[in-house]
């Protein structure tokens, strides 16, 4: 027996289609769908309230086009579930299950899904279209793995060689300024005066300054000479790239490196790492990338310096010169340069 629905995850359709109860019964589904949109009663019309809200309008045009995927999946799992019943303690539990079950799959697409799912509930609760939000701290079951994850000199070298020359110039982009792919891509020529980058980042809105390197302005000046595109980054044609296109192209030039285990946006944590082994403070790598102080600290106490056995010897030798120093001031070679010799005071006695 074939069943027909409105639409994919729509109510079922009543008769066979062209019969009078089929058109009848499909044009029910568009007015309820209708009045669904218009009232907050359900679950369905809390999303719809808040893909026209201003919260989602905000949003990066990338995560709009994420959200609304998961949007979709939420409303046809509990489209019809009563906004007063979120008041109950169960639904945490049902909600949570729910995200258990995608877990089953992908873990990854779990947390995101909840995540938006929790968002919308979040929005809705603080405007007064919902009693309650269940879904307030519910955990992550997807931890990424990045503490192995940095682009090494022998994988930069790798790519130059075997990757086609019209890619290297995003892979010393992303190096020297550990910008995301997007953000790169759309780089254009008007924002390089020849000394300096100058970018909005599209997630977080922030303005990023960049001094340009010396290899990096080779790259770049060697582009400008031939470009024909309004962007820096283009494909072998001197065309600007799609993300779709720039995501395979980039796949297949890895693969032709013998890269499997690293991603472009590793570039950006290996820049981060670069600046930090370089000796660049906290402050100096936020300013270049874009990140907050306090994502800077996590990414390297966390995911990429993992302890670099550089970093020991740095810390090593530098206890080993003030260690030096203090055997020379205790035994007379040297004088403390903040107190003369002459001017050092004689100690206190107490009674």
């Amino acid at each position: 027996m074939t069943y027909w629905y409105a639409w994919r995850g729509g109510p079922r359709l009543v008769g066979q289609p062209g019969s009078p109860e089929f058109i009848q019964s499909y044009h029910d589904a568009l007015a309820n769908q209708r009045d669904s949109r218009k009232t907050t009663d359900t679950l369905a019309g809390l999303l719809n309230a808040y893909e026209d809200s201003a919260d989602f309008r905000t949003l990066a045009d990338k995560t709009k086009r994420g959200y609304r995927a998961h949007l979709r999946a939420i409303a046809i799992e509990f489209g019809d579930f009563p906004t007063e019943a979120l008041k109950d303690r169960r639904s945490r539990g049902e909600f949570l299950a729910w995200r258990d079950r995608i877990a089953l799959t992908s873990r990854r697409n779990a947390d995101y899904r909840f995540s938006v799912f929790a968002r919308v509930l979040s929005w809705a609760y603080n405007r007064g279209l919902a009693p309650l939000n269940p879904l307030e701290r519910p955990g992550r079951l997807y931890r990424a793995a990045r503490k192995g994850n940095v682009w090494s000199a022998d994988d930069e070298a790798a790519f130059l060689e075997k990757a086609p020359p019209h890619m290297h110039l995003a892979l010393m982009l992303a190096l020297w300024t550990g910008q995301r792919q997007g953000d790169l891509l759309r780089l254009t020529w008007s924002a390089y005066d020849g000394e300096k980058l100058r970018l909005r980042q599209s997630k977080t809105g922030a303005r990023v300054l960049i001094p340009v390197g010396a290899p990096l302005k080779l790259a770049l000046e060697a582009q400008r000479a031939d470009a024909t595109a309004v962007t820096i980054l283009t494909t072998a044609q001197g065309r600007s790239w799609t993300e779709d296109g720039f995501r395979t192209s980039w796949a297949k030039a890895c693969a032709k490196a013998g890269i499997s285990d690293l991603t472009f946006h590793d570039l950006r944590g290996t820049a981060v790492t670069r600046l930090a082994l370089a000796g660049c403070s906290v402050p100096e790598i936020a300013t270049i990338t874009g990140h907050s102080l306090r994502d800077v600290g996590a990414i390297l106490d966390s995911n990429y310096l993992n302890r670099d056995y550089r970093l020991a010897v740095s810390a090593i030798e530098k206890l080993e010169t003030r260690t030096k120093l203090q055997n020379e001031l205790q035994n007379g070679g040297l004088h403390s340069p903040s107190v003369p010799p002459e001017r050092k005071r004689k100690p206190l006695k107490f009674q």
